[in-house]
């Protein structure tokens, strides 16, 4: 095998061609990372939102809760099952989008509002103040996901909007729900706000804790066999993972391809850059053979340089990447067509991932220039 020190040099020794090749490879791998990061944060967001113990229940029909209706007298028949969890195994929530205007002046955008019973908040413990403090039951007081607050204009702390006209909240608080899709919410009390938009009698949704998640097919049976219902009942965690879906699969594509159109042209730099390579060491691949150096030998190491240099590439675009993780990204969610914010997330995956995609970038721009450095006689190449 030829040393790997004399690949090291001759990467050094042509810097500028090794530098250019590297930011080629670099910039494909910053995007192609950045898509896969900006699809985890999605996941998280939605993909992570709901619990294997806890069943969400819509009317029939409906894939998300904003399209969902359930008469209030319907409750009381979802939570008399020996499956749920008791006391207080069910809440009910309404859910609504309104328009509001972006803080920036940078126009307008949907925001979730979710009315919950003062239960609500106690049902999901992931959930925890982090600035002012708990609404009030019963007022107009309400609290918003730490991702959008500040993003619109009065949904901040200490700050006032309007549901509907002349139907004002106050924002007392500010809520974590680790990195889940409520920190993109607004909530407040559940009978105030149906109340001020003439929806008391109906929830978009009905929530229940089970005694065992084994117990969910036991009770999904029950209830969508229930002619007086006409519901659907989910694993919260499955109705959370498709709601992540199609918004998930647009961004990784959108990225893939991008990062994928930019790949073709890190590939035909790194050929280029292997090619003048071989070009301009005729004589010392010549030597090579004539030391003893078989062809696959010679192939081999021009294999490596490429790999190596595209290595430094990916490495190079992954050390700029990792600047995202301090970025948030609004996107839509399509299923609710409410404004979310997602974090690019970095995992053990996305560099593994990234670090391969540079490496085949690097063995295929690299293949054709060294096979041609394969093929060169040692006679003809002394003698240039």
């Amino acid at each position: 095998m030829v040393p790997i020190r004399y690949n090291v040099r001759s990467l050094f020794v042509r810097k500028i061609t090794t530098i250019a090749t590297a930011t080629g490879i670099a910039m494909v791998v910053f995007v192609f990372a950045a898509a896969l990061m900006l699809g985890e944060g999605v996941d998280k967001a939605l993909g992570t939102g709901g619990r294997s113990d806890t069943v969400i229940v819509l009317r029939k029909g409906s894939d998300a809760e904003l399209s969902s209706g359930i008469n209030n007298d319907l409750l009381g028949l979802l939570t008399g099952r020996p499956e749920i969890a008791q006391p207080n195994g069910m809440i009910g929530e309404f859910v609504m989008v309104i328009t509001a205007d972006r803080a920036d002046g940078s126009g307008v955008s949907n925001v979730l509002i979710r009315a919950t019973p003062k239960e609500g908040i106690g049902f999901r413990p992931e959930v925890q103040i982090v600035e002012g403090k708990l609404p009030t039951p019963g007022t107009n007081e309400v609290m918003v996901g730490k991702a959008i607050t500040g993003r619109f204009k009065g949904i901040g702390l200490g700050g006032t909007f309007e549901l509907r006209r002349n139907r004002p909240v106050k924002v007392v608080g500010v809520f974590d729900a680790d990195g889940a899709s409520y920190e993109s919410e607004v909530w407040g009390d559940l009978d105030v706000i149906r109340t001020s938009l003439g929806r008391s009698g109906v929830v978009s949704s009905a929530r229940l804790r089970l005694v065992s998640p084994s117990q969910f097919d036991a009770y999904r049976t029950a209830m969508e066999a229930d002619k007086r219902l006409s519901v659907k009942v989910m694993r919260e965690a499955d109705y959370y993972k498709r709601q992540s879906e199609q918004t998930q699969s647009f961004l990784k594509k959108l990225g893939l391809i991008v990062a994928v159109l930019f790949s073709f042209a890190a590939m035909i730099g790194a050929a280029i850059t292997m090619n003048g390579a071989v070009a301009h060491r005729s004589k010392e691949i010549g030597t090579l053979r004539a030391l003893g150096f078989s062809r696959l030998a010679i192939l081999i190491s021009f294999l490596l340089e490429a790999l190596m240099l595209s290595i430094i590439g990916g490495a190079v675009g992954l050390v700029f990447v990792m600047l995202l993780t301090f970025a948030k990204f609004p996107v839509m969610n399509f299923q609710t067509f409410s404004e979310i914010v997602i974090s690019f997330r970095a995992t053990p995956g996305v560099i593994i991932w990234a670090l391969v995609f540079s490496s085949i970038m690097g063995l295929i721009g690299g293949a054709i220039p060294a096979i041609r450095a394969a093929l060169v006689s040692p006679v003809e190449a002394m003698r240039a």
